[in-house]
């Protein structure tokens, strides 16, 4: 932040750096418009260039002039003299009743319009209505307010800006100050190979087809009715998008309309968007739709066919739990239920730090610890760091749609339900490193080459290599694949959940996880789901329950299997 602080106009930089960067990488895709900005913004005095990024960076269009005082530009309206020409803004632009009163304040309001004293103390929304009918002309916002000495900017080129930005950030949820008010020296990130193959928008058609999907997009969170929306969208037809991030943004936004319909219980209209759908997840959402039509055979029929080759861990515990209920409401004979092993159970009563600066988790940690098995508090850091590492190359595959500028501490696709559809491949060769005996050497040399850039999953500043090393010689392969093969099931939900502390017995080996809950405490549903799939494979898990040791009769400990 000193960096910052000591250039005034470091959201400048930072802008013009974004300019560079889309005339470099899109330079094919521009328009006109487009080029002939980029050329000319840097040309442009460096108050004006200032003026017109602090405009761009806010919401709206219109500004007061007032509204726009900045020290290190100086008087708005001299900045803005070299701006006029280029045709980016307008002076006094002509403005309607409703503009005015979003830039007046409600004393200007009875100023401009001498309202009489009845009408002052009214709200500012009943007073737009009430001069309505008799206002209905746009004019100057100097013409409606002409004892003002302020003056109002209107910025034209928010459109081109959001086009760039759209270019820049790979969507339009993203605003300019996520970028150009950040100190980018204070990180690095890891240098993606930008091929043009690479490329989120690899042509114009891209943009256009982005921006009509957004604009469907934009009318579903508003709530339209889903039909309509389905409808716009099946005009953009599959086939028009020649594009795999782009066709993987329209089956979300069909399984989302879809689900919108499924709210609705319009069963026949929901079934057939899921049966048309090709994102993660949709074909159980059809079975599901299927069975509250209580169209069961169907449901069935479908149940069978995904249960032969289930799509993702996420579709077969979902078959799993529609199984048997489809099966009852069709007569068929029960099947015996699979439960998952318990996990090993430690109860401690310990007696309590006092003080306040204590963990629970720290107080197991100290009455497990030894010399011959240490114990470490990593919750979720170890087996992100770990799956990080591995899968580096993967993560950081420079796939259409994941990388749109040098800044990305990750995927933009990282959180999406096709992540690993889409890197299937690449997932692959990380894994089978597992298998080979290959993985520790490949780890070091991610470790070795990589410390210190940004990452979603390493902890460069948490863990050690002692304590990875130390993991990788107590931890089997075949573990740490489970461990990854979970977390690409779900990386939002699934990098989350792990036990509290693991120890280690080196001499043997071997590991523990351990999870802990005080007084009061109980697991929570991302823990369940860790502490189940582990016991469901074998791997070793103790949930630890702490209890404060009422009396001087010393700590103790009970374990049950």
């Amino acid at each position: 932040m000193i960096r910052v602080l000591e250039n005034e106009f470091y959201y400048l930089d930072n802008f013009q750096r974004v300019l560079d960067w889309i005339g470099e990488r899109y330079a094919d895709l521009l328009d006109a418009d487009e080029r002939d900005f980029i050329a000319l913004f840097p040309t442009l005095p460096q108050a004006a260039r200032a003026l017109f990024v602090r405009m761009v960076m806010r919401k709206g269009q219109l500004f007061r002039a007032s509204k726009l005082s900045y020290a290190e530009i100086g008087c708005p309206l001299a900045a803005a003299q070299a701006l006029l020409p280029t045709g980016w803004i307008a002076l006094d632009p002509v403005l309607s009743l409703d503009q005015v009163f979003d830039l007046l304040s409600k004393p200007e309001i009875a100023q401009a319009f001498q309202l009489p004293p009845a009408q002052r103390q009214a709200r500012k929304s009943e007073q737009l209505e009430a001069l309505r009918a008799g206002c209905a002309e746009e004019r100057a916002f100097s013409a409606w307010y002409q004892a003002c000495d302020d003056t109002v900017f209107a910025i034209l080129r928010k459109p081109l800006c959001d086009r760039l930005r759209l270019l820049f950030f790979g969507n339009l949820s993203q605003d300019w100050t996520e970028f150009v008010l950040s100190d980018l020296g204070l990180f690095r990130y890891e240098q993606v190979e930008f091929s043009p193959a690479s490329r989120g928008f690899r042509s114009r058609a891209d943009i256009d087809h982005y921006l009509q999907l957004h604009a469907c997009k934009e009318r579903y969170y508003a709530e339209e009715p889903a039909l309509e929306v389905l409808q716009a969208l099946r005009a953009l037809p599959p086939h028009a998008f020649d594009n795999d991030w782009l066709n993987s943004r329209r089956e979300r936004l069909l399984f989302q309309l879809g689900q919108q319909l499924e709210k609705d219980k319009d069963w026949e209209q929901a079934h057939g968007v899921y049966a048309e759908c090709r994102y993660p997840g949709a074909r159980s959402r059809a079975i599901r739709v299927l069975e509250k039509h209580e169209r069961f055979g169907e449901a069935y029929a479908l149940f069978e066919q995904a249960s032969a080759a289930p799509e993702s861990d996420a579709e077969r515990q979902h078959l799993l739990r529609i199984g048997p209920r489809l099966a009852r409401k069709l007569g068929h004979p029960k099947a015996a239920a699979r439960r998952a092993p318990p996990p090993a159970r430690l109860d401690l009563s310990l007696a309590h730090p006092g003080g306040a600066d204590w963990r629970v988790e720290s107080v197991v940690l100290a009455h497990l610890q030894r010399a011959d098995a240490p114990v470490f508090y990593v919750e979720n850091t170890l087996a992100n760091t770990l799956f990080g590492l591995l899968c580096w190359p993967a993560i950081f595959a420079a796939i259409p749609g994941a990388f749109f500028h040098p800044f990305h501490r990750g995927p933009a696709d990282l959180y999406s339900a096709d992540f690993y559809q889409r890197r299937q491949q690449e997932f692959e060769t990380c894994l089978a490193r597992l298998d080979d005996g290959s993985y520790r050497a490949a780890m070091r040399a991610t470790w070795d080459q990589k410390a210190g850039l940004q990452s979603p999953f390493v902890s460069w500043d948490y863990l050690g290599w002692d304590i990875v090393e130390l993991a990788l010689d107590c931890i089997p392969a075949a573990h740490l694949k489970l461990w990854c093969r979970r977390i690409l099931q779900d990386v939002r939900d699934n990098r989350t959940g792990f036990p509290d502390l693991i120890q280690f017995w080196p001499g043997e080996a071997r590991y523990n996880m351990v999870e802990v809950k005080g007084p009061g405490d109980r697991l929570q549903d991302n823990q369940l789901s860790w502490i189940e799939y582990c016991a469901a494979h074998g791997m070793p898990l103790t949930v630890c329950y702490l209890q404060w040791a009422q009396d001087d009769a010393g700590d103790g400990e009970r374990q049950a299997a």
